[in-house]
Formats: C-alpha cells, structure tokens, sequence
C-alpha cells in the first residue's frame, strides 16, 4: 500500500499519505502548527471571514475562545458560555451555538444580543445539542445526544426528557422537527456542497459495547427538509468520528482519535493529519479558506492545504 508520512513541530505532528491523490492537497513545505494550548476540551470551531478570527469552545471551562488570525492573538470571546459545544455561522454571518448547560440552540445577533432559537421538542427539552450546520434555506439541523448531561464536567447531570438521541431541523419559520431518529449518539454532521447529502456521525460507542463509531451518508429529499434512507460513509480506524468539514470538492475531513482523517466523497481514506491528541472538531478558514483549524483535546492547530474548504 502506498504510505509517506511527513512529520512537523511539535513532535507527533505530521501528514500521512495514504494514497498518492492525499500529496496533492498538500503544501510541499507547509506544517502542522500548534497555535496554543489551554484547554480542556477545544471543541465547536467557527470562522469568521469578516473579522478574520476564529471562534471555538472550551467546554469544561464554560468558555469560548478567540483566534484573531491577524496578530495571532488569542483571547476568550465568552465566559460564560453555557458549556456550549458546536458553532457554525448562519447566512448573515452571525454565530449559532449549542449549548449544553441550558440544553438549547442560539444565535448571537449583531448586536451581542442572544436569540434561543429552540430549547424544547413537544414542550420537553433537548438532551444537549452537540454540533449543528445551516441550510442554505436558513433552516438550522443540530444533534442531540446527552453527552451534555451525562455528568456535570460539560455541562449538568440530568435525565433526558425526551427518551432518546435525535436529529432535529429547525425552520425558519421555528418549527423544530424530528428529522431521524435512529442514532444512539448523533453528533458532527456536514451537508455537501449541493446539500443533496447530508453525513451525520454516530458516536454511540460512547455508551454501547461495541456501538457505532462511523459517519452515515444520507440521501436529502426534494422536498430539502426530510431525509431519505441512510447508508454507511466510513468506519473509523481510530477512536471516533466527531466534528468534521466537507471541502469544495466533496472531501470529508473529520476529526478521529490520532488527528484528521480525509475521505473521498466514495468513502476511501486517502491520508491523515497526525495530532499528537484526541481530535474533535475541524474548520476551514483563513483568507482564501484554505487553512483547516483543528481542535485537539487541550490546544488550536492548523494546516496550510492545497485545496479550499
């Protein structure tokens, strides 16, 4: 099997290639940089084009942070955050967040003001929405495991209300719908770029012996608010898929145990970004959307590629 492995700074850094099409996406002299390091769990990153600067969260510190790629300064952008998770922008540019501690998706307005845009499913709550993605039609999709309330280092011990892990659609108009419902523990999820399919992790090994460790490819009705039969994407060779992004030619690039992993829009694994940490989430940003900002366990890396998020 083809396999070159390039190493950087720090130690344990470095590109993998599977597959000779993975050097092609590759910065001949560019490396894997940490950016800092603090947190506890770097989870939710979001980038705003405007101001150049990324957002993330920490969430066992009840926080997120700011990476302000023109000066590399970083700072906490929230505190606290209601141990939010997963971050996105919407069509505006504003930030949409879920929240563990108050179980609830929100957005931030421009103004700073905070819009709960749904916090209960047939008047019971969420669970702990975990990762979340918008529609070009403005509708908002977000999973729901309970990882929120598991315990009270991410959020606070409670019994879910709801019975079960699902994933919803928002509405522009506010309807929340039960979009799919056979998850034991839905969490990232990236449409395509025509969002004809919409992929969706499943990290219920969490929770079950030998449960689900993969991402799912799911067909996106006409209609573009329901969705059709589901099949397998991948299955991940090491820990577990989390957080992820789709490139512009269709490539997934998803967090896993040992760094990024990079599939074909098919499901082949062509190479990986070695982090020398757990990996849970993943964001394209930068000028010209070609620097993937990496949330490791404890620190922000990023990797300059040959290709565009």
């Amino acid at each position: 099997m083809y396999q070159t492995t390039f190493y950087g700074e720090p130690e344990g850094t470095g590109f993998e290639v599977l597959d000779k099409r993975f050097s092609k996406l590759l910065i001949g002299h560019a490396r894997v940089e940490r950016l800092w390091t603090g947190a506890r769990w770097a989870e939710g990153p979001a980038w705003f084009a405007a101001g150049r600067y990324l957002v993330f969260s920490d969430i066992p510190n009840n926080r997120m942070m700011r990476f302000d790629e023109c000066d590399g300064n970083m700072a906490v952008f929230r505190h606290p955050s209601n141990n939010s998770n997963g971050n996105t922008t919407d069509r505006e540019g504003r930030l949409v967040s879920c929240e563990h501690k108050t179980r609830r998706v929100t957005r931030t307005e421009h103004d700073g003001s905070i819009t709960v845009l749904a916090d209960t499913y047939k008047a019971k709550r969420f669970n702990s929405p975990n990762d979340v993605v918008v529609k070009s039609d403005g509708s908002i999709w977000f999973t729901d495991p309970t990882y929120g309330i598991d315990a009270d280092y991410e959020g606070g011990r409670a019994e879910s209300e709801i019975g079960a892990s699902n994933l919803y659609r928002i509405d522009p108009s506010g309807e929340v719908t039960i979009v799919a419902d056979d998850f034991v523990k839905p969490n990232g999820l990236a449409f395509s770029r025509d969002e004809q399919t919409l992929y969706v992790a499943d990290t219920g090994m969490t929770h079950v012996e030998n449960g689900p460790k993969h991402i799912r490819s799911f067909a996106v009705k006409p209609d573009g608010k329901s969705l059709g039969a589901s099949k397998l994407f991948a299955d991940c060779n090491a820990g577990l898929f989390d957080g992820f992004r789709v490139d512009c030619d269709g490539r997934i690039w998803t967090s896993a145990g040992d760094g990024v992993h990079c599939f074909l829009p098919n499901g082949e694994l062509i190479g990986k970004i070695r982090i020398p940490e757990l990996v849970a989430n993943v964001c394209f940003g930068g000028a010209q959307r070609n620097r993937l900002f990496i949330c490791g366990c404890t620190s922000l890396y990023s990797a300059y590629l040959a290709i565009n998020g």
